[in-house]
């Protein structure tokens, strides 16, 4: 499994589509600015339904409410996950990962260009808020 890379500061929805879909950040891109969304709009990590529209637009069904984060055990199998919560002008914002368990084990896919290693397995220190259940 190899993590996709966001290559805008603020690409972090649009990579993380790409990872549950498997395709390249360039690929994800042109999708999404064909669709009108683009990763400098703020919107994209301020409010759930841009990703969740990338998702349908590919045929991909996601769960209609964001559900409160309660453990890494508790979580399905794929999940969009809110972590790095902050407030800009009264306004949420978050960095979007991919949770995925399968039978090697659980991992999250983050897509954040300065961290060493995208696939992590350091649970304790990630924060995620709430998630969004990624249909197969």
């Amino acid at each position: 499994m190899k993590p996709v890379i966001q290559e805008e500061t603020t690409g972090c929805g649009i990579a993380a589509v790409a990872n549950i879909l498997g395709k390249s950040y360039a690929e994800m891109k042109a999708i999404a600015n064909a669709m009108g969304i683009y990763a400098s709009d703020t919107s994209l990590w301020s409010d759930t339904q841009y990703v969740r529209h990338l998702l349908a637009h590919s045929g991909v069904e996601t769960s209609a409410e964001e559900i409160p984060f309660s453990s890494w055990e508790a979580l399905p199998d794929q999940a969009l996950l809110s972590i790095k919560h902050h407030q800009e002008g009264g306004k949420d914002y978050w960095h979007w990962v991919v949770f995925i368990r399968s039978e090697t084990g659980a991992c999250v896919l983050d897509s954040a260009s300065y961290l060493d290693e995208n696939i992590r397995t350091d649970f304790s220190q990630m924060q995620p808020k709430w998630f969004i259940q990624v249909f197969d």
